[in-house]
């Protein structure tokens, strides 16, 4: 137990690594943490661990109530499991009868002459839509996959599709629509909430991971279309995107040499110089540690290290 509430402190410390290093902490327990760390025999991960905690200012002090406690204590006795979110309802509002489901083929593909993405949708009777997309943005292939799949649940709603079936043969955007996958990157979860919006307005969908052999005439065609796009047959419909279908982020340009917030920051980073006032050099002094200054640029620290 006590192990388990060292290693506890230490992930705290390197979580909350900058307010560990500008302030005192108070740690509030019912153990006897001070005495464990402070014996001269310690060895192994404790030893290790008492190193780690000793740079910071640390004060172990009695619990005086359990209620601040609850949280931690729960926290503890029941581990939160991230349970997958499935974008697809299990029981369809009206289940499909035979010959009114439509079939969507698409794929994506990113070089460094362009990105395209490509469809075929495939209407009950056999009849095929085709078209092809050519990115005038830079992507990655899994970006211009999910282009081509949204491209084609948008021209599939505008046709009145109500039940689809979508193939792709990119195991990420199937697992991720399906839940099994779990979208970590920022620009991944855009798409991947911008689909749940569009697969939510059909009566019933599924989506199925293919063989990219079963994909093949989608497949030429985004490949096609990154790189000899005015090339393309007259009967082929092409659409052409201008900007990604998820916000970007917007990025604040800074001017430089000109006086503002980051000038003491940067002053005391670089040379020590604090303003005259004791409260406002304090202040500097709490604020730099957010802050890290190299070849001349000043960085904002991260919770766990990289610059940001």
């Amino acid at each position: 137990m006590l192990e388990k509430l060292v290693l506890a402190l230490v992930y705290a410390a390197r979580r909350l690594r900058r307010y560990f290093q500008g302030h005192p902490i108070n740690v509030l327990t019912g153990y006897k943490l001070k005495n464990v760390l402070s014996k001269p025999e310690l060895s192994g991960q404790l030893a290790n661990w008492a190193i780690k905690l000793g740079e910071h200012s640390i004060e172990y002090k009695p619990r005086p109530a359990i209620k601040g406690q609850i949280l931690a204590d729960f926290i503890t006795e029941v581990p939160r499991h991230k349970e997958q979110e499935c974008l697809i309802e299990q029981q369809p509002q009206t289940p499909p009868e035979q010959g009114q489901v439509w079939s969507l083929f698409t794929d994506g593909a990113s070089s460094s002459e362009g990105s395209g993405a490509s469809l075929r949708l495939v209407n009950p009777e056999g009849h095929e839509f085709t078209y092809a997309i050519k990115l005038d943005f830079k992507s990655t292939n899994n970006e211009a996959e999910y282009e081509a799949f949204l491209a084609g649940l948008r021209i599939a709603k505008k046709l009145g599709v109500k039940h689809l079936e979508s193939r792709v043969d990119s195991m990420l955007t199937a697992g991720q629509i399906n839940g099994t996958y779990e979208a970590k990157n920022d620009v991944m979860a855009s798409y991947l909430s911008q689909a749940k919006v569009l697969i939510r307005q059909f009566s019933s969908f599924e989506i199925i991971h293919i063989k990219r052999s079963e994909n093949k005439s989608a497949d030429a065609l985004s490949k096609l279309a990154s790189t000899n796009f005015q090339h393309l047959a007259k009967d082929i419909r092409v659409e052409g995107l201008e900007h990604p279908s998820v916000p970007q982020n917007q990025v604040l340009v800074i001017q430089t040499g000109v006086e503002s917030w980051m000038s003491p920051i940067v002053a005391y980073l670089s040379s020590g110089t604090l303003p005259a006032g004791k409260a406002e050099a304090q202040k500097i002094k709490h604020k730099a540690l957010n802050y890290q200054l190299t070849d001349g640029t000043l960085y904002r620290r991260s919770f766990l290290g990289p610059l940001l």
